[in-house]
């Protein structure tokens, strides 16, 4: 366990001036000891219970998006630097990854502020309502974080009190039903304390965001019946389908009714921008804003990751009829500074690409749970209970938005099979897919296969005439279903080597 994050729960706590929970203005590091002190600084300790989820989501589409079938890379010949980012995808990660790092400890970094709330609010006096709801998004986000990790580790060590000594940081790892015990105890009580979406405030989970959560805890456990209760309770909260799929991500469109939960950013403050997009999705270019409209610009020597991969591209059953494809993918003709690379046509995630005033620095927020993904959810709980029929009902409501025609009632097989292809689409680059093939089973099959693919045609998978996977890319076993826990967490405590994984 990293000794500097935990023990940053217990003496520091990062704060935010601001009313949504993550448009924050720098960071101000305070005493434990002359801090908690009332409602005032219990609001902006939740605000820093937040914050780790900027850099998390910054980078999280590395290990999730990325590893999947959705989405490849330009392989850039002449500019290996990035390698460490291009590992997961060819499942030639190292234990010292630097992406595997950022998500252990942004994670713990969530649960041991967390832990500090939990542990000193109930002693400062300030109206009930308020002190419930803090409390709720503080037990929402230790879930959640604790989920993000047993879905990526495995069994970790589990914390629900903040470190108050150098020795106290040192756990093993608990097994993985441990944990999931632990996420459910927190939503039980997030579910509970927190207000709903009407009652809270802009940029702050409700009880939505925690049935949502609880719900997709309960299908990854694969307890149907428990999710389609949860499911039901968010079916009646009031959220809707935007009739415009592309208008659920834009900036000017923030906290609508079909966003459950987001990672939110601001544009023009450093710590707080999202740069994940565009200069990072699309090709490498000396003029980036020929695609973005903003100058000046410079070489975005980092971009052409998570390009969508001619499988992905094929998934789209009618790209005419669906509108998601348009909102979601560009492509781009030009020059390329890339040795070797000539772009024709090549694809880009577009998806986020939305009008900003600052080169490299957007405040388009990360969507987390949507309401299209509730329906699709409860279809597939339905579906796993023997109800396709009913199951196909909740899938068409998604399908009608996006312009496609319903799909009919089938087999459990058969429905199953359009769930899981309903939700590469309407999901795609919300780093869904990969854990979607994990939890169905289908992960190392699925995986050879595209790797074998790539293998075969390099050059169709954005590989330089001449240039191919190394020969130990994608050779993907039942070990790569989790990350190994980082080198620099097992050197500091040899007992995070205990294997508690799937």
């Amino acid at each position: 366990m990293n000794i500097r994050i935990l023990l940053a729960g217990m003496l520091l706590l990062t704060v935010s001036a601001c009313s949504d929970f993550l448009d924050i203005s720098p960071e101000t590091n305070l005493s434990s000891t002359n801090f908690y002190k009332s409602k005032t600084d219990f609001e902006q300790a939740v605000g820093g219970v937040y914050a780790p989820l900027q850099p998390l989501y910054n980078q999280d589409w590395i290990l999730n998006e990325m590893r999947s079938d959705n989405t490849h890379f330009i392989f850039n010949v002449a500019q290996r630097g990035p390698k460490q980012d291009e590992d997961p995808s060819t499942f030639t990660v190292e234990n010292n990854n630097v992406n595997t790092g950022a998500k252990w400890n942004n994670n713990f970094l969530i649960i041991s502020r967390a832990n500090q709330v939990l542990k000193s609010i109930d002693a400062v006096e300030f109206d009930q309502p308020s002190k419930d709801n803090l409390k709720g998004q503080t037990y929402f986000l230790r879930a959640f974080a604790y989920f993000d990790l047993v879905k990526n580790f495995g069994g970790v060590p589990i914390f629900t009190d903040p470190a108050d000594s150098y020795q106290t940081t040192f756990k093993p790892r608990s097994e993985v039903s441990a944990v999931y015990e632990q996420i459910l105890s927190d939503l039980a009580q997030a579910t509970t304390l927190l207000p709903n979406r009407a009652n809270q405030a802009v940029g702050r989970v409700s009880s939505g965001s925690a049935y949502t959560l609880l719900a997709d805890v309960y299908i990854n456990l694969k307890r149907w019946a428990d999710a389609e209760t949860a499911l039901k309770q968010v079916t009646g909260m009031g959220y809707t389908l935007l009739a415009n799929y592309a208008d659920v991500f834009s900036p000017s469109n923030e906290s609508n009714t079909e966003m459950i939960f987001d990672v939110q950013y601001a544009e023009g403050t450093a710590q707080a921008v999202s740069n994940f997009l565009p200069y990072k999705f699309m090709p490498v270019l000396t003029d980036p804003s020929v695609i973005t409209g903003v100058k000046p610009s410079a070489s975005n020597t980092d971009g052409s990751y998570n390009t969508p991969t001619p499988d992905m591209l094929a998934a789209y059953e009618d790209t005419l009829a669906d509108k998601r494809f348009a909102a979601s993918i560009g492509f781009y003709s030009g020059p390329s500074p890339l040795v070797g690379v000539v772009y024709n046509h090549t694809p880009y995630v577009k998806k986020y690409l939305f009008p900003h005033a600052r080169y490299r620095e957007t405040a388009v927020n990360w969507p987390v749970y949507r309401y299209s993904e509730v329906l699709l959810m409860l279809a597939e709980a339905m579906n796993e209970q023997n109800r396709p029929a009913e199951a196909v009902a909740q899938l068409n409501l998604v399908r009608r938005r996006a312009g496609l025609k319903d799909v009919p009632a089938g087999s459990q097989a058969s429905v199953r099979d359009a769930i899981f292809k309903e939700r590469r689409i309407e999901l795609a680059f919300e780093n869904k897919r990969w854990h979607d093939l994990v939890r169905s089973g289908q992960a190392v099959t699925t995986m050879n296969a595209y790797g074998a693919r790539v293998k075969a045609n390099p050059q169709k998978y954005y590989y330089p005439a001449g240039s191919a996977p190394a020969d130990a890319a994608f050779q993907v076993s039942e070990r790569d279903l989790l990350y190994p826990v980082p080198i620099g967490e097992i050197i500091i405590n040899p007992e995070l080597t205990q294997n508690t994984g799937y």
